[in-house]
C-alpha cells in the first residue's frame, strides 16, 4: 500500500493515505520531507513552506489560503487553511475539448417497457399524493407482500410528508416530484393513493404525469370510498398480474442512466472512490450511456471544470445560472453560501469547500457536458448531465432517481445505510470502511491505494453495475431499504 500520495505536480500538498507518524522522513517528488507532528490518514501536509496567506494547492488547484505560516511538513487543516471563495461571480466560457471515444457495446438483462423505456427493477410502487395516507400506504405495503412472486420483484411504498400546505414553487416541485416517481420505469405497476381534500390531489396530479398507462398505473381516492385498504388490495392485485407478465431481456448498455452522488466523503474520497466513479462514467458514456451529477453546493469552487466541458454556449450560460441560483437560495435565507464541508468531512481530511468540490466532481469524468437539468425535470440527451439539487444525501439522490436515473453510485469515505427510490451501490472510498460495514458497502474503490489502478476498478465497477442492472440486489435491498426525500423550498400554511 501507498503511504501517501501527491495527486497532481504543482501540488504544495501530499496526502496521507495511512496516519504518518511525527519526524518520519518522505520522499515526495521532488521534495525531501520530515513530519513535524502526526498526520492522519486522508489528512495533507505541506511539500514546503507556505506563506501566510499563500496559496495551498492540491488537485493541481487552489483549495484556500494559508491563516498562517505553514512548515514544510507541517499538518493542513481547519486550523491553518480557509476558503478563497467569495459570493456571486463572473464567469467566462473558456471550453476544453474531450477526448473520450466510442468504445465497444455491452448488454444487460433488463424490462422494456410498452412505451418503450426501459427499467432494472420490476417493482410496485404505492405514491402517496399527500402525507395524511403515509400510514395507510405503509400498511398496504405489508399486507401486498403476498403478490411478490415470480417476476414481481417487490413492493414499496414511499411515505412522504408533502402534497399540501405549500404554495408556489414548493408546490410545483412536490407535484413533479411524484409525478416523476409514477412515470419512473423501475416501477412495472403504481398506486397513486390520493386522500381527497389536498392541494395535490389525484385529479391536480393527472396534469402533472402527462399520458399514462391504465393498466400499469390505478389511482384510489381514500375518502371516495368506504373500505380504502380492501378497494387498493384489489388494485394492486391488478398491477400484480400487469407486472408479472413482464421479463427480462437484452438491453444495449446505452439505454442506461446511472445518477453519482457522494456523502460522508473522506480525505480519500476524492483520490479513490469519486475518481472511479468518473473512470465508470466515462466507460459508459463511451457505449452511448447517461450519467448525471449533482449536489450544486459540493461544486462550488469547482465549478469551471464542468462549466469548461460544456459542449455549447447555451450550455455553460445554464451551468453559471445553475451555480447562481443555488448561491443566491442560500443568501436568500441568510445563509452563508461556504457553510460546507461537514463536521464528518473534516474529521477525515476535507479542510475547505474548495477541497470537497474539487474532489467531489472526480466523478464527472472526462466527458463533455451534455445536458443542464433543473429540479425534477427528466434527463432528455444521452451523456453526461448536471442536475439542480442540494448536497443532502436523501434529497439529491432522489432527484436523481426522478430525472430518470435507474441506479444511482453513491461514494462514501464514513459510510451511510440510506436508500433511495432505485437500486443504490454504496461505494467505500477506504479498504477499512468496506470491512468494517461490509453489510453497507457494495464496492471498495480503496483498493486503488493498494493493489489496483483506477480503470481496473473501473471496469469492475462498470460490470458490478451492470449486474445490478440485471437483477443483482444491492446491500440496501437486501435489507429491505427503500427512502424517498423531496426537496422542502418554500414555507408551510
Amino acid at each position: 500500500m501507498q503511504d501517501f500520495i501527491r495527486i497532481h505536480e504543482d501540488d504544495n500538498v501530499a496526502v496521507a493515505l495511512r496516519p504518518i507518524a511525527g519526524g518520519e522522513q518522505l520522499t515526495v517528488g521532488p521534495y525531501q520531507v520530515t513530519t513535524l507532528e502526526e498526520i492522519p490518514q486522508g489528512h495533507k501536509f505541506a511539500l514546503k513552506p507556505i506563506a501566510e496567506g499563500g496559496e495551498v494547492i492540491k488537485y493541481g488547484f487552489r483549495i484556500g489560503y494559508a491563516k498562517e505560516a505553514i512548515p514544510a511538513g507541517g499538518w493542513v487543516h481547519v486550523h491553518n487553511l480557509r476558503t478563497a471563495l467569495g459570493e456571486l461571480l463572473d464567469y467566462t466560457y473558456e471550453p476544453v475539448a474531450s477526448n473520450l471515444k466510442e468504445s465497444a457495446h455491452a448488454t444487460f438483462q433488463g424490462y422494456r417497457r410498452a412505451n418503450g423505456k426501459v427499467g432494472v427493477r420490476n417493482e410496485i410502487w404505492i405514491v402517496p399524493t399527500v402525507g395524511c395516507v403515509n400510514s395507510i400506504a405503509q400498511a398496504l405495503e405489508k399486507k401486498a407482500q403476498k403478490f411478490v412472486g415470480g417476476n414481481v420483484e417487490e413492493i414499496i411504498a414511499f411515505p412522504h410528508p408533502y402534497g399540501c400546505s405549500q404554495m408556489g414553487d414548493d408546490q410545483e416541485h412536490t407535484r413533479t416530484v411524484l409525478a416523476d416517481m409514477i412515470n419512473h420505469p423501475n416501477a412495472a405497476g403504481v398506486l397513486v393513493l390520493g386522500l381527497g381534500c389536498e392541494n395535490s390531489n389525484i385529479p391536480v396530479l393527472k396534469e402533472y404525469i402527462g399520458e399514462y398507462d391504465e393498466q400499469r398505473v390505478k389511482f384510489l381516492q381514500c375518502q371516495d370510498v368506504e373500505d380504502e385498504q380492501a378497494e387498493a388490495m384489489k388494485l394492486i392485485e391488478e398491477l400484480a398480474t400487469y407486472a408479472g407478465a413482464f421479463s427480462r431481456e437484452e438491453i444495449d448498455a446505452s439505454e442506461l442512466i446511472i445518477g453519482m452522488k457522494c456523502g460522508g466523503s473522506d480525505g480519500l474520497s476524492g483520490i479513490t472512490a469519486n475518481p472511479t466513479v468518473g473512470a465508470f462514467s466515462d466507460l459508459l458514456i463511451s457505449k452511448g450511456g447517461t450519467t448525471i451529477l449533482t449536489e450544486v453546493p459540493e461544486m462550488f469552487g469547482a465549478e469551471t471544470l464542468l462549466m469548461n466541458r460544456c459542449e455549447t454556449p447555451e450550455l455553460f450560460d445554464k451551468t453559471v445560472s445553475l451555480i447562481n441560483d443555488f448561491k443566491n437560495y442560500f443568501t436568500s435565507h441568510n445563509q452563508t453560501i461556504y457553510e460546507n464541508p461537514s463536521p464528518g468531512n473534516k474529521k477525515g481530511g476535507i479542510s475547505t469547500l474548495e477541497d470537497k468540490s474539487l474532489g467531489c466532481t472526480q466523478k464527472s469524468g472526462s466527458a463533455p457536458v451534455k445536458g443542464v437539468l433543473a429540479y425534477g425535470e427528466p434527463v432528455k440527451v444521452k451523456g453526461l448531465n448536471l442536475l439542480s439539487a442540494p448536497g443532502n444525501d436523501l434529497v439529491a439522490s432522489t432527484a436523481l432517481a426522478v430525472s430518470g436515473a435507474h441506479i444511482v453510485l453513491f461514494t462514501t469515505g464514513r459510510g451511510t445505510p440510506f436508500a433511495s427510490p432505485v437500486p443504490t451501490v454504496k461505494i467505500s472510498s477506504n479498504s477499512k470502511l468496506a470491512g468494517h460495514k461490509d453489510n453497507w458497502i457494495d464496492f471498495n474503490a480503496g483498493r486503488m491505494v493498494e493493489d489496483k489502478s483506477k480503470d481496473q476498478l473501473a471496469q469492475e465497477l462498470f460490470d458490478y453495475v451492470l449486474a445490478v442492472a440485471s437483477g443483482k440486489k444491492v446491500k440496501a435491498e437486501e435489507a429491505g431499504f427503500h427512502d424517498m426525500a423531496i426537496f422542502k423550498q418554500g414555507v408551510t400554511l
